[in-house]
């Protein structure tokens, strides 16, 4: 599967969003290295502190099925906007430490996407080293 696949792929993740405050849906989907995709997108919450993000349920429902880091070939972040949808802090700090920092992180929008990382993405991240 190619990056663009895995962009698609988020994208179908975003169409079960639960946005009624937003409206933006965003989707996540996570590739394993036996080809398996596993989707999440953000679901809301009228006490917006239990609102859920796309990549966390992505990583999360990886993590709940037995995968694990060594497991995750890349992660796509998609939403229908411009500039590119990216992690908000709650969710770097949760994909720093159950991503290799080196894992491709795919952020994309209809248009084009890029592909970065963790260690882009969070410079001196704080993981269970740091305790």
């Amino acid at each position: 599967m190619d990056y663009q696949d895995l962009v698609n792929e988020a994208f179908e993740a975003s169409k079960n969003a639960y946005v009624p405050y937003s409206e933006f849906p965003v989707g996540a989907c996570v590739l394993l290295k036996n080809g398996q995709t596993i989707h999440g997108c953000n679901i809301e919450n009228a006490a917006y502190g239990s609102t859920m993000c796309a990549e966390r349920n992505a990583i999360f429902a990886t993590y709940c099925q037995g995968y694990r880091q060594d497991d995750i070939v890349a992660i796509a972040i998609v939403a229908d906007c411009t500039p590119l949808v990216s992690p908000c802090g709650a969710c770097r700090q949760v994909l720093s430490q159950l991503l290799d920092p080196r894992t491709p992180v795919i952020l994309g929008c209809k248009e084009f996407y890029e592909v970065t990382n963790m260690e882009e993405l969070m410079p001196r991240m704080f993981i269970g080293d740091s305790l």
